[in-house]
């Protein structure tokens, strides 16, 4: 969960790696996720793959290291 409003969690927060490709930071986002309807596939901290659950109403992911982000903890962000 999200612990300050300020921050997104560590998993999809800003970090060395994108959270789409697992590639460094700073390359491109596929046009899917640029609409909104791929949810990140890596950890934006360590770069690993994560555990991923789409559903009808949003998905959540879990990084092995950084914990669960559900698509409902980023409706603060939006």
């Amino acid at each position: 969960m999200v612990t300050d409003s300020s921050e997104l969690p560590a998993p999809v927060g800003a970090g060395s790696f994108n959270v789409y490709t697992g590639d460094k930071a700073g390359g491109s986002i596929p046009t899917a996720a640029q609409l909104g309807l791929e949810p990140p596939r890596f950890c934006a901290a360590c770069g690993r793959r994560m555990i991923v659950q789409v559903r009808p109403d949003g998905w959540w992911a879990k990084c092995s290291r950084h914990g669960l982000v559900d698509s409902t903890d980023l409706d603060l962000f939006r």
